[in-house]
Parts: structure tokens; sequence; C-alpha cells
């Protein structure tokens, strides 16, 4: 013994060990939040469940994320990875895009590592307004707005929600209820249907005036 005593990290601090090697406590949490919401539900999934999943305490969830609906935007943002998503739809020509972004819609609910979440995320909006609210938050203002503002086309946030209505819609047909022949048909098929109606409300005629979008 020295007679020093060990210090204590302050209550919901990352720890040493969170620097090493393996996954961080912040990634932890993120996976045990995934995978809580995915098999529970927003409704039966809360920050206690969570952090008991990821073997940390509480309040490191709420120093990483804040509160429960945080948490679950930021599992659905390690599905779709804004930060590469919206470069690859908007990389090529305006007439492209509405093919870039069924493709990369379509692409995200295929793989099955990132579907279940998204099941889980979709589920939870139908039936609870905070985690529709967060959906809402994430597809409009992360993803649709930022595009259609790239585009600078009238109307941005009436385009933004016509083209979430599609690719939510479809989600919904397709994976939740599973809809035949919807449920079955091949991806191929779908992005060539959906493509250009997504093409039309992001660079086509104005919703409200009737004229061409410029560009």
């Amino acid at each position: 013994m020295n007679g020093t005593a060990p210090r204590r990290r302050g209550r919901g601090r990352p720890s040493r060990e969170d620097t090493g090697t393996g996954p961080s406590a912040r990634q932890r949490i993120l996976d045990a939040a995934r995978a809580e919401f995915a098999e529970r539900g927003y409704d039966k999934t809360s920050v206690r469940g969570i952090a008991k999943a990821a073997g940390v305490d509480a309040a490191l969830v709420h120093h990483y994320f804040g509160t429960k609906d945080e948490v679950f935007a930021a599992a659905i943002e390690v599905s779709f990875e804004p930060a590469l998503v919206l470069p690859a739809v908007l990389a090529g020509d305006r007439e492209g895009i509405g093919e870039r972004l069924a493709r990369t819609f379509i692409g995200v609910w295929e793989n099955p590592g990132t579907r279940a979440p998204l099941l889980a995320v979709i589920r939870s909006a139908l039936t609870h307004e905070a985690a529709a609210g967060v959906l809402r938050t994430f597809v409009l203002r992360r993803l649709l707005s930022r595009v259609v503002e790239e585009l600078d086309v009238p109307d941005p946030a009436f385009r933004a929600e016509l083209a979430a209505s599609q690719m939510v819609g479809i989600a919904i047909l397709r994976y939740v209820i599973k809809a035949e022949p919807l449920a079955s048909a091949d991806p191929e098929e779908i992005i060539a249907q959906v493509a250009p109606t997504l093409q039309r409300y992001l660079t086509g005629t104005d919703p409200h005036s009737g004229a061409e979008a410029d560009g």
C-alpha cells in the first residue's frame, strides 16, 4: 500500500478501459440499443435495459446519448449512415438522383445487418408518437431535406415529404406487412418502378404551381 487512494471517475463518464482495445463503451451501448429496440420495440425498451445489455451504468448511456429518443435516433443513423448515403445519392447528374435514392434506400433495407433495427424503427413509429417523431426528424431533416436543398428546387419541404411517403410506404408494405407481390419482387424491379416517381417528386413539376423546376 502506498497510501494513495485510487481516483474515482465521475458518474456517467467513460473509463480508461474504453480507450483500449475492443469495442468502446459508446459502441457497446449503440449495439445494445439496436438489439433492444429490435427485440422489444420502442415502448418496452428503457435506458436502464440498454445499459444492462451493454454492461455499463445507465448514467453512461445518458452521458453519450442523452434521452431514450436520442438513443433511438442514433440507432437509426447507424443503419443509414448519412455521411455515406448523402454523397452516394448526390453524386452524378441531376437526372439520375431518383434512381440513386431508390437504389440506396432499397440497398439499406435488403442488407440483413441493417434491416433488423430498421424494422424495429418502423414498427415502433406506427404505434408510438415519440418514435414516429424521431423517424420523421431523421428521414426528413437528416436525409431528404438535405438532398432537396442541394437540388435548389421550389417547395423543397413538400418534395422531401412526398419522397419520404414513397419510401416509407414501400418499407412498410414490403418488409413489415410483407404484402405480395411486392414482398417477393426483385429489388431491381422495385428500383426501376420507383425511381421515376422519386425523380418527379424531387426535380419535376413544382407540386403547387405546375411550373417545371429550374436546372
